[in-house]
């Protein structure tokens, strides 16, 4: 959650004069979430026990969207308002394939939800709101910079993400609002990029909105999409000048488990060569359900070698969340 005693400069906060919406209203539905995970918890190392970030309320029950990673195998979660109230959550839902989280508010909220809008309708050049629990001194005018693939070194893949910038300091879970006040989608990264003249851009990566309508009823009543879980290799993979290094291994995975080694450089998928992120993770889920056998082909200290990996549901590592 952002820390309150700090603010969005002035010159980048949005004026409410410029908006035809009540966007003081609006961005009172964004409200700050803090969750604590247990030291044991099978991501505790790699997100830590303690996250802060944001989300969105979409509906007046007190349904809120936030960004999934805030919350996997969270023990408490908490929603603060932007008057400092704070209500206590259950982590209902986090789709591994979107990104996106749910939380119940667990009390009355008393807050106004926020519209989903069309994402697909953002376009390079439109502007928006990125705004993070904390009121309108949390939020701050962007544009869509980008509309392109994002491939995520932990097997994940957005076929057409949202990249917006100045970024975001707080944007974890941060509700991307268009001109119109409608949300476009949910903050889950910061990036860095080159301009070619040795000066660094930051900007902010978005999950579409349009990927929660189709998906939204079975979050809510299964916790899960309804369809078999996605093979996982709980591997980490890096894409670079030397091709597609392995940068580290989940404890307990399936690739740890089948040998492989940090510092292995991953050339082939089957028989295919692979050489992207996005064709890898493509491949790897397109092979079957988790469970299902894969062989990677590998160069390993100047060597040729191939692997076999018994895939796994990546979600039976998590703690599934539990109801106060």
């Amino acid at each position: 959650m952002p820390n309150p005693d700090w603010e969005i400069p002035l010159n980048l906060q949005p004026d409410p004069d410029d908006y035809a919406f009540d966007l003081e209203r609006v961005v009172q539905s964004v409200v700050g979430l803090r969750a604590n995970v247990p030291t044991d918890a099978f991501t505790a190392n790699a997100l830590g026990t303690e996250r802060t970030g944001s989300g969105v309320v979409i509906r007046t029950d007190g349904l809120v969207l936030t960004i999934g990673y805030l919350i996997t195998e969270a023990e408490s979660v908490w929603l603060i308002s932007n008057d400092g109230r704070a209500v206590p959550g259950h982590a209902l839902a986090y789709d591994q394939t979107t990104g996106f989280g749910l939380v119940q508010a667990l009390g009355r909220l008393n807050l106004p939800s926020v519209e989903l809008g069309d994402s697909d309708m953002a376009k390079i050049g439109d502007g928006a709101i990125l705004a993070a629990g904390g009121g309108r001194e949390h939020a701050i005018e962007a544009k869509v910079v980008g509309r392109q693939e994002f491939s995520g070194y932990w097997e994940y893949l957005l076929d057409e993400a949202i990249y917006t910038a100045p970024a975001h300091p707080f944007w974890s879970g941060a509700a991307l609002l268009g001109a119109n006040g409608k949300l476009l989608g949910v903050g889950s990264l910061i990036l860095q990029q080159g301009d070619g003249k040795g000066r660094r851009a930051d900007m902010n990566m978005i999950v579409p909105i349009g990927l929660l309508p189709p998906i939204l009823d079975d979050l809510l009543t299964l916790g899960r999409i309804n369809e078999p879980p996605r093979p996982w290799l709980g591997v980490y993979v890096m894409e670079g000048e030397g091709g597609l290094i392995v940068g580290g291994l989940a404890d307990g995975g399936p690739a740890e488990r089948a040998g492989l080694r940090a510092g292995d450089r991953i050339t082939g998928f089957g028989d295919d060569e692979i050489s992207d992120l996005g064709t890898l993770w493509r491949r790897l889920w397109a092979s079957g359900a988790a469970g299902s056998a894969v062989r990677l082909r590998l160069s390993r200290d100047g060597s040729d070698m191939a692997l076999r990996v018994t895939t796994a549901d990546r979600a039976k590592f998590l703690r599934s969340p539990r109801l106060h």
